[in-house]
């Protein structure tokens, strides 16, 4: 147990490199699954059938299928034939990460899209806006803020579901948990660790997300700016003197009185 320590800081490099590798997949995961987010939830929102149906059969089967499945399926499956295509560990592991919590978060996005009252859409089609122009400069504006919150879940779903990746063979967060387990053969003080690292990471990107959903909101004029959300409040005694009542004026004494 008095060795655990020492034992953690002789690996803080391979943490370090593990921490970068755990960043990579979500980062990168997370900018896929926004593309894949934005495209299939506006092509299921889709007029013609070519568009609409395609996406709801690719939506239902990423969200029908288990995560580690699809992770394993593109690792070990495409590389045979017919497929012929070799993803290394991390793109293999973004890429399934993107698909998996892009499906969810197109329905995110469907919703948002979805909520913003109907009059706004026959304003901005009584304005003469293009389809385009409508959706970027009207609608879009409006449903961003509504998605914030559940994109930030998403996200830290996306974090922990990145630990998976350790399975094809990638050096990451959950890589380094194992070695410190192995090197230490404590398993509370190595997962302690983990969690602790892993809360780190998502509390992180939570603060992240949520300053860009107070921006969102202030641009259209739905909550303060960001600017006034972290402004101090004033100390308690200026507080208290700012709104306490001026004291009643002393009326004079009748008569003149005078000093003795």
């Amino acid at each position: 147990m008095s060795d655990n320590p020492q034992i953690l800081a002789e690996l803080l490099p391979q943490l370090g490199e593990g921490i970068l590798v755990t960043l990579e997949l979500t980062v990168g995961g997370a900018l896929l699954a926004l593309v894949v987010a934005f495209t299939l939830g506006l092509a299921s929102r889709a007029r013609t059938r070519w568009a609409r149906v395609p996406s709801r059969i690719v939506v239902e089967f990423f969200r029908g299928t288990s995560l580690v499945v699809q992770i394993f399926w593109m690792y070990y499956v495409l590389p045979l034939p017919p497929f012929y295509v070799e993803l290394d560990p991390l793109a293999c592991g973004i890429v399934a990460l993107g698909l998996n919590y892009g499906a969810y978060a197109s329905e995110v996005v469907r919703g948002s899209i979805n909520s913003v009252p109907r009059g706004q859409w026959e304003a901005a089609t009584a304005l003469d806006l293009g389809p385009v122009h409508r959706l970027r400069r009207v609608i879009m504006p409006q449903a961003w803020p509504l998605m914030m919150p559940m994109f930030t879940n998403l996200l830290i779903q996306l974090v922990k579901g990145s630990a998976l990746a350790a399975y094809i063979s990638l050096h990451d967060l959950n890589f380094f948990i194992g070695e410190l387990r192995q090197r230490s053969s404590e398993t509370v003080f190595s997962y302690t660790v983990g969690l602790l690292l892993y809360f780190a990471v998502a509390y992180l990107l939570t603060l992240v997300m949520n300053a860009i959903e107070v921006r969102a909101k202030h641009r259209i004029g739905a909550g303060p700016s960001l600017r006034e959300v972290l402004r101090l409040a004033p100390p308690a005694s200026a507080t208290a003197a700012s709104v306490a009542p001026p004291p009643a004026a002393v009326p004079a004494a009748k008569g003149g009185a005078q000093d003795d």
